[in-house]
C-alpha cells in the first residue's frame, strides 16, 4: 500500500512520467540590406513625423 500511495503522490507532483522537452526554438538573423547610417531602431519615429506632416497637410486644405 505504502508503495502505491508514493507511487501516485511523485505521478501527482510531476517527478514521475514528465512530459517531453520541446525542441529548442532558434533565431536566425536576416540580413535587409539596410544602407550603413539606417537606423532601423528609429523607423517608428519616422513613421510618427509622417504621419504628422500628412495630419498637418490635411488640416490646411
Amino acid at each position: 500500500m505504502k508503495a502505491v500511495v508514493n507511487d501516485a503522490l511523485r505521478v501527482g507532483l510531476g517527478s514521475l512520467g514528465k512530459p517531453a522537452r520541446l525542441p529548442r526554438f532558434n533565431v536566425e538573423p536576416h540580413a535587409f540590406g539596410f544602407r550603413p547610417g539606417v537606423d532601423v531602431d528609429r523607423f517608428n519615429e519616422l513613421v510618427d513625423e509622417l504621419e504628422a506632416s500628412e495630419v498637418a497637410r490635411r488640416l490646411n486644405r
